[in-house]
């Protein structure tokens, strides 16, 4: 499974993607891996994340468990490589998304340096190195299927029961799910958790305990073919000031929450914000913020007495 944005603790401003020196990108890998490394407040990976995507991971490996797998959970991360989920790491902030603040990469071949540079430094695995007579099943979005296209293709060549959910291209040897968005009204919740929750649809069907069963695929798409409904993205407009309100509260609901997130959870709502208007009053609302802080606060600028 991918990692999420939302942790259950707050991020050292020195686990911030953002904060770290200039430099080139192997040598700002090294720098996060000793800021990694020295960091306290350590928590499994299973307990620091947080949000819908990782609720319904943990609710996959309760579907695992119920199937008659002997699973275990590990996580791909921006951060901190691929880890087992019971490995214990501090919060941060770190991703793979291009234009995020925190984002380690701004192309996709900066993005596979940084993934094998990292997972070198904090003892992480690969995914040909979890394969080992077991079947695999992978739930991972466009962006880090492509950071992590050379461990799929060679997981590809080791043959055995592999299922990927999502991802960005097909791969010889490996059996695909693609994320479907005409299957979300049928099974629930936001986009960003589509993946997991088909990964969870799929999962209890395997009756055999065989992942890449033909049996299991003919249900599936029997089923996919009579529940598929693509979405009408007939999207409520807002003024100005009712987008800045929206901001302004969520931010205050998920402390540190990024602004591409607070966008998505706003569009997955069902109202409407371009991009770029959206970072624009974003910026705004931020500004103004703090400048109502600052005036009603403690010390106040507008009250010398």
């Amino acid at each position: 499974m991918t990692c999420t944005e939302r942790k259950a603790i707050a991020v050292a401003p020195t686990l911030q993607a953002r904060r770290l020196s200039a430099g080139t990108l192997l040598g700002k890998a090294d720098e996060w891996c000793g800021r990694i490394a020295e960091a306290d407040n350590r928590l499994p990976l299973t307990n620091l994340y947080r949000g819908e995507h990782w609720v319904q991971t943990l609710g996959l490996m309760r579907i695992a468990a119920d199937m008659g797998f002997d699973a275990e959970l590990w996580v791909a991360s921006a951060g901190v490589g691929l880890q087992q989920a019971d490995r214990r790491f501090p919060a941060y902030g770190a991703t793979f998304t291009h234009g995020h603040e925190d984002t380690v990469a701004d192309t996709g071949e900066d993005g596979r340096r940084w993934w094998s540079a990292i997972g070198s430094s904090l003892d992480a695995s690969s995914l040909p190195e979890l394969r080992k007579g077991h079947s695999v099943l992978l739930v991972l979005s466009d962006v880090y299927a492509k950071v992590m296209c050379e461990e799929l293709r060679a997981l590809g060549r080791s043959g055995g029961d592999v299922l990927l959910v999502g991802g960005s291209e097909d791969i010889e040897g490996l059996h695909r799910l693609p994320a479907n968005g005409a299957l979300r009204n049928a099974l629930g919740g936001t986009m960003m958790a589509l993946n997991v929750r088909m990964a969870v649809a799929w999962l209890s069907r395997c009756r055999d305990l065989v992942l890449d069963s033909p049996k299991v695929g003919t249900a599936w798409r029997k089923w996919a073919s009579r529940v598929e409904k693509p979405d009408r993205y007939d999207r409520q407009p807002l003024s100005d000031d009712e987008v800045k309100q929206y901001i302004v509260e969520s931010s205050a609901r998920y402390p540190g929450i990024a602004r591409t997130r607070l966008h998505r959870m706003l569009r997955d709502s069902g109202r409407a914000c371009e991009q770029k208007r959206f970072a624009e009053l974003y910026k705004e609302a931020m500004r103004e913020e703090v400048a109502s802080t600052f005036n009603t606060g403690t010390g106040s600028r507008s009250n010398p007495s």
